[in-house]
């Protein structure tokens, strides 16, 4: 009988022993590349993996989303302006087997694919639309990366530039030229105001013109106006109608009478 246990007992060693180097426990977010003798035999998990020993070997993959901070690029701009640009991407690995099989390190190529891509769009862009049209410079890296990655079973999901470093001379080029293009708007609304004014005033003036009593009702709204004012101006009413009379006494040659008046000596009649 202990002849037997002693038989038995390095078989069963040997059994556990494979049995323990079969089994594999992958993740809810991890896959297993299988390989059967070298060659590609599946992807499998998650949940419990048996593997024959010295048979199959398994690559781990992991399927969450990974954040990849792009160094700082020097890049030139489109009007040849020198910037430095530095950028996140994230991704993540759709198939596990392209992930393995077409690439050697994902991460790496994703990577260097990612510098090179950030310089090449970047370059083809002025630096206002750098600036100011970000949102579509991050969809076009994304696109190029997304679809370059295809074949390596990765899925770029986001792409945000971070940050565009500019040289302190072009900080000042750029706060002159915002500090321009604020005068200019300024000086675009003072005159589109001075526009609606004047248009306004001859409005009112073609107004007044048709009727004269419009005229004297805002003559003698003006007085009352200055004449609650605490001042010591004189102000004299002076009709225009007179002053009409004026200017065409003395443009009339040799004194005489105005168009329309009697003359001196009409207003004396003999009654003998």
């Amino acid at each position: 009988m202990l002849f037997d246990w002693v038989f038995y007992l390095p078989v069963i060693a040997i059994v556990v022993v494979i049995v323990a180097m079969s089994v594999r426990i992958l993740r809810e977010y991890e896959r297993g590349v299988v390989f059967t003798l070298g060659r590609f035999s599946g992807v499998k998990g998650p949940g419990l993996i048996l593997l024959l020993p010295y048979v199959q070997q398994m690559v781990r993959v992991d399927q969450r989303t990974l954040v990849l901070d792009v160094p700082t690029q020097d890049v030139i701009s489109r009007d040849n302006v020198s910037v430095k640009v530095n950028a996140v991407i994230y991704f993540r690995v759709v198939d596990a087997g392209k992930s393995v099989i077409q690439v050697e390190n994902f991460r790496q190529a994703t990577s260097e694919l990612a510098q090179t891509t950030l310089r090449s769009v970047l370059g083809k862009h002025q630096l206002d639309e750098m600036l100011s049209e970000r949102d579509k410079l991050n969809n076009d890296i994304q696109d190029i990366l997304d679809a370059q990655t295809d074949a390596w079973g990765i899925k770029v999901s986001n792409v945000e530039i971070k940050h565009i470093d500019l040289g302190e001379s072009m900080v000042r080029v750029i706060a002159r030229q915002a500090e321009a293009e604020r005068e200019r708007r300024a000086k675009v609304i003072n005159a589109e105001g001075e526009e609606q004014a004047a248009r306004k005033l001859l409005e009112a003036a073609e107004i007044l013109a048709n009727r004269p009593e419009a005229m004297q009702l805002r003559y003698l709204g003006t007085l009352n106006t200055l004449g609650l004012q605490n001042n010591t101006t004189i102000l004299f009413p002076f009709p225009l109608e007179f002053g009409r009379l004026l200017s065409g006494l003395a443009g009339a040659p040799g004194g005489d009478p105005a168009p329309g008046s009697e003359p001196a000596g009409g207003a004396t009649r003999d009654h003998g």
